[in-house]
């Protein structure tokens, strides 16, 4: 029997590849002999570098880069030297897990050490950058990051903006003559996993402003600052960027790197499973375990699981999901091809002590699941 194990992280839990073993032990303490192939996966957000450097046999560059509140911070990117290429993960950067939430404030953050690491990977000779956008801190349209590829941005009275805070809503005039000219030689895909455009309801100020500590009077005041950007970008570029699908992710940094970078955006767990060469290894396949920390109707949108579950109903193999929780909107996984998902708690308990317990709790759920497997064997 050959079974792919192919988990996300489980958020502040498990790392991806600490997932997959975990399932590889409990499945082995039921079926010892069956074949078992590690294919940790991230969609762009946390774990992208490391499934990649993995995958490809890459090296970690760390930099010290400005923060999302411009304090200095070790950040690492990776690099695949053999392709030529940088995966970066913004929230290296300009993370949320940067910002103690007392201090958490859209206002206040910017994207500037995102740029930094882009700058860095250029120097490096990369002819493509693969950039990971989840788990921004910021909603500033990549201001910053563009600041630190040496585009100026102006008042009304035509003086030059600094490159602390969002500086969104004093832009008035944008020059872009000294943006990096590496930057015309490097192509760069952007890994996302939200249809959410710039600006209005569904826009980055008002779905994930408050996540970063934006209060409602904030959210207004991002979202104008997005129209006016977007309308400076349109007049820049020809193109309104205002409802852009995915142009809303990470605080809008994707609009700034498809109108001024050249980037495209993509999906996150594609341009994964593509450097893992995950089809290869379905045609023979007997099941495949996918999982992360929670699985609700956001997960049947696009994240990692899907992803997967989808490749893998194209070649008709089965598909068994485990999450650390279950929320509204699961069942619709499974007209994606994921066949059952189960919880891996196994009683009530505080959010700590199942952080704290997630390897375990993850398998022995994936024992139990082989020993419900190996039972209808017999049946």
């Amino acid at each position: 029997m050959k079974i792919i194990i192919a988990p996300d992280s489980f958020k502040e839990s498990m790392s991806a590849e600490l997932a997959a073993q975990s399932v590889i032990k409990g499945f082995q303490r039921v079926f010892p002999d069956a074949e078992y192939i590690s294919l940790p996966v991230a969609d762009g957000g946390e774990g992208t570098v490391d499934a990649l450097i993995a995958a490809q046999h890459g090296e970690k560059i760390p930099v010290t880069v400005a923060d999302p509140l411009g304090l200095p911070v070790m950040a690492y990117y990776g690099l695949l030297a053999e392709s030529k290429t940088a995966v970066i993960e913004m929230a290296q950067a300009s993370g949320l897990m940067l910002v103690p939430i007392a201090k958490r404030n859209p206002m206040l953050t910017n994207s500037y050490g995102t740029g930094e690491l882009i700058a860095n990977a250029l120097a490096q000779g990369v002819e493509r950058i693969i950039l990971g956008i989840g788990g921004s801190a910021t909603v500033d349209g990549g201001v910053g990051m563009l600041q630190a590829l040496g585009v100026r941005f102006y008042d009304e009275n035509h003086q030059l903006l600094g490159s602390t805070g969002n500086i969104l809503s004093q832009i008035a005039h944008i020059d872009i003559q000294q943006l990096d000219p590496r930057l015309s030689q490097c192509k760069i895909d952007i890994a996302c996993d939200v249809s959410n455009p710039l600006v209005g309801e569904h826009g980055s100020a008002a779905v994930f402003g408050p996540q970063k500590g934006a209060t409602p009077e904030m959210v207004a005041e991002l979202d104008n600052g997005l129209n006016q950007f977007a309308a400076l970008l349109q007049q820049l570029t020809g193109t309104d960027y205002r409802y852009l699908a995915g142009g809303g992710a990470a605080g809008g940094i994707a609009v700034a790197a498809a109108a001024l970078l050249g980037g495209e955006l993509k999906s996150g767990i594609e341009i994964v499973m593509d450097a893992l060469a995950f089809e290869q290894h379905l045609p023979d396949a007997d099941l495949v375990i996918i999982g992360e920390g929670s699985m609700d109707g956001q997960t049947a949108g696009g994240k990692a699981p899907l992803g997967i579950a989808r490749l893998a109903a194209k070649h008709q193999v089965p598909v068994i999901a485990l999450s650390g929780v279950l929320g509204d909107g699961v069942k619709g996984l499974h007209q994606e091809g994921v066949t059952a998902v189960f919880s891996i708690l196994p009683r009530l308990s505080s959010l700590s002590e199942a952080l704290k317990q997630g390897a375990e709790n993850l398998e022995n759920t994936a024992c139990n699941v082989a020993r419900v497997l190996n039972m209808g064997r017999h049946l």
